[in-house]
């Protein structure tokens, strides 16, 4: 097997809560202990309810925050204790396709400008060269080159998240974080954006971490699914053993909560009661067990391993 593009190692992300100058109100973990390999020209999809540490989790793995603890690696090299230079490189391989296309573009630029100022930024081509590639990338997203003069406003919802994913790839990135990319979208809109995405994967051998609360869009993409809850991994595996059989109520209750016109998508177990926890707060034991409809004694008091269970792995005492 060829090595991972980018590899998770035991991350952490925590923030500290502060009252006043001297005091401190506690921790947030945000991210707890997450670990992950993603392979060029596969999507593995991060998934659960907000709040569980699911963009925290997309900041770090784009090097725009550094892990508390643990190890992010891209092409097997550390992205902590390393050169400027090396540092510039990593984060150049690593690229972000954000949630909104209405707040993610800047509306006093054109199309063109937008997608000319990643290679302009980094000293790639002349003006020429750069006006070039911008026009090749608008008609591999599927936008017209007439439409380069033209502003944000005045393309619908879709066609600015195209303008997002062109702008994301004119560096030719081998990773791409799509953080939410097609919930600010319209039902009928976002098939074709992740049609486009999976393209685009195919074609360039793009490795995604695609961050999603849908699971509908996750079961169209992603290869491989790995569900957080309270900053940790719950339940891990091949995209196919997650859908047919979870193993983690959480998970279970993921997949009935979520919408189907195909019976054989519909679960018969019952959704998750209450609301998330707090991560300042988390209770002990199964962060779970609050809300668990199975949970006994032992879920309260004892934190569950993540084990490997019929294929997949899973943060449960009776998976």
């Amino acid at each position: 097997m060829t090595p991972p593009v980018m590899e998770a190692r035991d991350v952490t992300r925590h923030y500290t809560l502060h009252a006043g100058l001297f005091g401190s109100r506690g921790t947030v973990r945000a991210v707890d202990g997450i670990s992950f390999t993603l392979q060029a020209g596969r999507t593995l999809a991060i998934v659960g309810e907000s709040g569980s540490g699911k963009s925290t989790l997309a900041r770090v793995a784009t090097l725009l925050e550094p892990p508390t603890a643990g190890a992010v690696l891209i092409d097997g090299q550390a992205t902590s204790d390393i050169s400027r230079a090396e540092r510039r490189r990593q984060r150049l391989a690593v690229q972000m396709v954000f949630q909104n296309p209405y707040g993610s573009l800047n509306p006093r630029q054109t199309v063109a400008a937008t997608l000319q100022e990643p290679l302009a930024i980094n000293r790639r081509g002349g003006r020429r060269d750069r006006a070039a590639a911008a026009e090749a990338m608008m008609q591999k997203v599927g936008l017209r080159p007439d439409q380069a003069g033209r502003y944000p406003h005045m393309f619908s919802g879709g066609q600015r998240q195209r303008i997002a994913i062109a702008r994301a790839l004119m560096l030719h990135p081998r990773i791409v974080v799509a953080d939410e990319p097609v919930s600010a979208l319209d039902v009928s809109i976002q098939a074709q954006v992740l049609n486009l995405m999976m393209d685009l994967q195919e074609e360039m051998q793009l490795a995604y971490l695609f961050i999603s609360h849908d699971l509908s869009v996750v079961r169209h993409i992603a290869h491989e699914v790995l569900v957080m809850y309270c900053g940790r991994t719950v339940e891990q595996g091949d995209k196919q053993a997650i859908f047919e059989t979870p193993r983690h109520p959480y998970t279970q209750a993921l997949l009935a909560a979520t919408p189907s016109v195909d019976p054989r998508h519909r679960q018969n177990t019952s959704t998750a009661r209450g609301e998330l926890p707090s991560a300042l707060n988390p209770p002990a034991g199964c962060a779970f067990h609050t809300r668990c409809p199975q949970a006994t004694d032992r879920c309260r008091a004892e934190r569950p391993a993540l084990r490997t269970v019929e294929g997949r792995l899973a943060a449960c005492h009776y998976a």
